[in-house]
């Protein structure tokens, strides 16, 4: 794995958990969900609302990109 794909994985990660401690936060607070349903609706909110992240290899060397659902388009990251 090359530097630019670990560190996509992290941002992932990273923005993945924080979704899901927030919503899951959320969840548990306000609705009347119980149990198991309660990390899983968590897990979905958070896999559907996270941004993506990918190192692509391009012909000017390798670079990071993020796509999500709130902006429209691919954006580079650095």
């Amino acid at each position: 794995m090359s530097k630019l794909q670990v560190r996509a994985f992290l941002y992932q990660l990273g923005c993945f958990a924080s979704l899901f401690i927030g919503v899951r936060f959320l969840v548990a607070q306000y609705t009347g969900l119980t149990g198991i349903w309660i990390p899983l609706t968590a897990f979905v909110v958070a896999t559907l609302a996270s941004p993506k992240f990918q190192a692509v290899k391009t012909r000017d060397g390798e670079r990071l990109f993020m796509k999500w659902i709130f902006i429209k388009g691919i954006k580079e990251i650095g």
